[in-house]
């Protein structure tokens, strides 16, 4: 569906976040998305069976909202899956329920992808809600698949105009990206195999190898308060991270590339990762950290670790 307005054209943007036991962050994020100048989107909202809130209320105060309950909690992946199997738009935005967007922030984003077919997804730029001068995200740099680490450039900095210019991107930002619906289709979904984290990164893998870029767009603006739903340096957050690199090395690394990473996890990443928690007694973060590893090891010839959901 098309709406022009002032002889531009508006196509429709569906606006998927995903609720688990924080309705009142999730209708944060609504009343900010409810003033958007962007005239055309629909705003979809997968509850992953919180058990512990009534995700009606979201319904009951935004009646626009596309309430969307999945009866099991299949994770962060799953349930945007969920969400975009329900779109009608013609792109698709995932935005983390923990984050609130500005007035403007739509138009740059539909006006890269309607310029350039060849873009596969685009993100904005990321400040932090709680010091709303610091930047998070703009732009990323490429994963080495020897160490499956990144970094977000800008993360940290004071956002004083230094970013203020588009550029091509490694990857696109898991609490805001916009994808092509067309793009989808080809590519596939995101993978169940994450559950929570990498599941964007792995995406944007895919989107690459598909032949499509990646754009970061400096004036498109969110504000993220980050990890609301799993808590910094929890053991939920350390199991799944832990788990989920290797799943993305195993799944996107090959020949000697993929046995340099694997020395790399066994004589670096292993024993640094259980000095730092044992010095810090965080016993609790080290079990989870094993735990991570010790899934990998018991599901190493599972394959549905490498399948990928179509549309």
């Amino acid at each position: 569906m098309l709406i022009s307005k002032h002889k531009r054209i508006y196509p429709l943007v569906s606006i998927i976040t995903v609720n688990y036991n924080h309705s009142e962050v999730t209708c944060d994020l609504i009343e900010s998305i409810n003033k958007l100048s962007y005239p055309n989107f629909e705003i979809i909202v997968v509850d992953n069976d919180s058990p512990d809130d009534s995700p009606l209320d979201i319904k009951s105060r935004f009646p626009n909202v596309i309430m969307t309950p999945s009866p099991i909690n299949y994770g962060f992946a799953a349930g945007n899956n969920y969400g975009i199997m329900k779109a009608r738009g013609k792109y698709v935005l995932l935005l983390n329920n923990d984050t609130v967007v500005t007035k403007n922030f739509l138009e740059p984003l539909v006006d890269k992808l309607e310029a350039d077919p060849t873009i596969g997804a685009v993100s904005p730029k990321i400040r932090y809600f709680h010091t709303p001068d610091t930047i998070q995200y703009a732009g990323a740099t490429p994963y080495n698949l020897r160490t499956m680490r990144n970094r977000a450039i800008g993360f940290g900095e004071k956002d004083i105009g230094q970013y203020e210019e588009d550029r091509k991107t490694a990857y696109a930002h898991g609490a805001a990206m916009m994808i092509p619906i067309d793009v989808i289709k080809k590519v596939g979904m995101m993978s169940y195999a994450y559950f929570l984290y990498y599941e964007e990164a792995d995406w944007c893998y895919r989107i690459k190898k598909a032949g499509y870029k990646i754009f970061y767009v400096h004036n498109s603006l969110i504000y993220h308060k980050e990890s609301i739903a799993t808590g910094k340096q929890s053991p939920l957050k350390i199991f799944y991270q832990t788990r989920n690199r290797i799943v993305f090395l195993r799944r996107n690394a090959q020949g000697k590339e993929f046995y340099i990473s694997i020395i790399y996890i066994i004589l670096i990443a292993i024993p640094k990762n259980t000095i730092s928690f044992i010095l810090k007694r965080r016993f609790d973060l080290l079990k989870a950290f094993y735990k991570g590893i010790i899934w990998n090891l018991n599901n190493i010839s599972n394959k549905e670790i490498f399948e990928n959901p179509v549309l």
